[in-house]
């Protein structure tokens, strides 16, 4: 039996332990910062709950420690779990600055800890379809695509701790961050990028367009998360191959054929369940993949090569420079 402590109880927290219920061999013994009693229904009863996520990595009997706390928390407590020799999984992004990027990887090369990175676009079943094709160059090379993460303002997060650049790095860091990862995971890193952002009144950036330059393909992306509160949200993509265009937004997922033609992509999904957890997931099949995979290398002694802390850190340190780009989170 593989023993979770989970750190942080939120929205992100509710969801991965709704995942682990879901993985044979795994069993959540720890919580740090459970909210209320009716919490209990997610965890169940006899589960150790500690007032912080420090008093849970110093005193718990784990095996795994997952860090799902606010974006400024994640490298204090992933240092002190990597520390005290447990296996890690960090949720995205792994931290907020090149200086924690440093720490996080020097940690984890004097620990040898074992660090997974929640990036869980790469396991979500429409984006793994795009990587599986592209890979065995079933459709040709990409030669151009857009992808497209919006939401209105997230008011659920605690203190609107999203909202403070020094706690959250802005829509770049949390927002942008899953679909230039992917991309990254695609296609390597870009040549070279450009970028531009719309602030709101405080001199935030809130909606944030890029496109990185490859040789032979173009990728834009748009990221907002400050529309109306009624705005849903929207999760898309559209890649174009060189013998075909695959399509992602709302339910429908379909192919064009050069030449003429399309047809619906029809997915067996891995996970099907459902959550009425809040925020704006409605399926938790990404997050199921991700940690099954986690689960799945740690029983088999191996370390995770979809979305290691290396990958992590290159991705923030990418975002950084994107940020830098347009003058800095904040003017």
């Amino acid at each position: 039996m593989i023993k979770i402590g989970l750190v942080g109880f939120g929205f992100m927290g509710s969801m991965h332990a709704v995942c682990y219920k879901e993985i044979p061999g795994t069993k959540i013994v720890a919580v740090a910062g459970l909210k209320n009693e009716s919490d209990r229904e997610v965890i169940g009863e006899d589960v150790t709950v500690y007032e912080t996520g420090m008093e849970l990595i110093e005193n718990a009997d784990v095996d795994v420690i997952d860090i799902c706390l606010p974006t400024f928390l994640h490298t204090s407590h992933a240092v002190a779990a990597m520390k005290k020799g447990r296996k890690v999984f960090l949720e995205k992004p792994a931290c907020l600055t090149k200086e924690e990027c440093e720490l996080l990887l020097k940690t984890q090369q004097e620990t040898g800890a074992t660090v997974q990175v929640g990036h869980l676009i790469r396991f979500w079943d429409e984006y793994k379809y795009i990587k599986e094709v592209y890979d065995e160059r079933k459709y040709g090379e990409i030669v151009s695509a857009t992808f497209r993460r919006r939401s209105a303002h997230p008011a659920w997060t605690f203190n609107n701790w999203l909202h403070d650049p020094a706690k959250s790095g802005t829509v770049v860091h949390d927002m942008h961050i899953h679909d230039a990862d992917f991309v990254r995971y695609l296609l390597g890193e870009p040549d070279k990028f450009t970028a531009s952002a719309a602030r709101d009144e405080h001199g935030l950036i809130s909606h944030f367009f890029s496109t990185f330059y490859y040789k032979n393909a173009r990728i834009s992306f748009e990221a907002c998360w400050d529309f109306p509160e009624d705005f849903a949200f929207d999760a898309s993509f559209c890649v174009k191959f060189e013998k075909a265009t695959i399509i992602f937004e709302a339910d429908k997922f379909k192919i064009y054929y050069e030449g003429g033609g399309c047809e619906d992509i029809v997915l067996e999904n891995t996970f099907k369940a459902k959550t009425d957890l809040g925020g704006n997931i409605s399926s938790l099949g990404g997050y199921y993949n991700e940690i099954k995979y986690f689960i799945d290398k740690i029983s088999n002694g191996e370390e995770p090569v979809v979305a290691p802390l290396s990958e992590g850190v290159k991705s923030v340190l990418l975002m950084l420079d994107e940020i830098e780009s347009v003058g800095g989170a904040k003017i």
